[in-house]
């Protein structure tokens, strides 16, 4: 079940997506500002709490642990709001916590999941797990709608 193009397919799919590389936010401003609202949320309610019920109310394991968790959430909203995905002639690209990257010659499929949040594409490679790209702009999920249907499963 190979999905792999053929090398007009490729050119004609580069093509279609504009001048390339295509650079553009993975996640909507929207769906990061939520992010962002949301610590604040939870910040303003954990002092909230720790001032009604005084510093000794709660162990300072329990505190230390809140903050650890409170850390990494900041940690996830700050690439929320900085990652790039970017789509070039040598394949997607997309910084996140970790990189993730995948050249046009690994992908053996793909797959377009429309989601109200976010627009990802599933791309599946021979080796390892599939990578996963979310995309933030108009233009890139209409790059990612074209490579899903170049790199669809084929019978």
């Amino acid at each position: 079940m190979s999905a792999r193009p053929t090398p007009q397919e490729q050119a004609r799919l580069l093509e279609q997506i504009g001048p390339l590389p295509l650079r553009g936010q993975a996640w909507p401003r929207w769906i990061a500002a939520i992010a962002w609202l949301i610590m604040a949320l939870i910040v303003w309610r954990l002092v909230m709490v720790l001032q009604l019920a005084g510093p000794r109310a709660l162990p300072m394991l329990v505190i230390a642990s809140i903050l650890v968790c409170l850390g990494a959430l900041l940690w996830m909203s700050a690439h929320m709001w900085t990652s790039v995905t970017e789509i070039s002639e040598h394949g997607i690209r997309q910084s996140w916590i970790s990189r993730r990257e995948v050249t046009w010659g690994e992908i053996q499929s793909t797959k377009f999941i429309p989601l109200v949040a976010t627009k990802k594409l599933v791309c599946f490679v021979p080796k390892g797990r599939p990578v996963v790209f979310q995309a933030g702009t108009p233009e890139l999920q209409a790059a990612f709608a074209r490579i899903s249907l170049v790199y669809r499963r084929r019978p």
